[in-house]
């Protein structure tokens, strides 16, 4: 099955290399079931699109999730291995700057994820959503010419 794209500009090809009608200024005659059909694929095409939207989203949130559980391990073992040290003043020190660190490291790791993952998906939904513009301004352009054309059909036979 072609890319949305890809049947926008076979439509678009069939609307410029249509033929004229005399008179008709701005008015063409093209195939109309073929058209059609380009018009009912991208109407096909469009849903797995929004799909694809969906599971980018998806994904995100799993990766947050992960994220969140990740540091969250990292959290607790680390408190964990602070409870098992000896008591003594500079093991103890020792072991808490230790936690921090990791803490920090993890917090700042699960930062990183989540941002990375904000502008994969924020990219992705722009790219489709540029897309589909794309498609219903095509769709809404063929229409008026379309609209055209039969409106100025009825004109003439008139």
């Amino acid at each position: 099955m072609a890319a949305i794209e890809e049947l926008i500009g076979m439509l678009y090809d069939m609307v410029n290399d249509a033929w004229s009608l005399p008179f008709g200024q701005e008015k063409c005659v093209i195939d109309k079931d073929k058209a059609l059909d380009l018009i009912e694929e991208i109407r096909d095409n469009l849903p797995r699109d929004l799909e694809q939207a969906k599971e980018i989203i998806d994904r995100r949130v799993e990766i947050i999730s992960q994220s969140k559980n990740e540091a969250e391990t990292i959290k607790l073992a680390a408190e964990e291995s602070a409870k098992n040290l000896v008591a003594e003043d500079e093991i103890t020190m020792a072991t808490r700057k230790k936690a921090n660190e990791i803490m920090a490291t993890a917090e700042k790791k699960a930062r990183e994820i989540r941002r990375a993952a904000n502008e994969y998906a924020d990219d992705s939904l722009r790219r489709l959503e540029e897309l589909m513009a794309e498609a219903l301004n095509a769709a809404r352009v063929s229409r008026q010419k379309f609209k055209g054309a039969i409106s100025k059909g009825t004109k003439d036979k008139q």
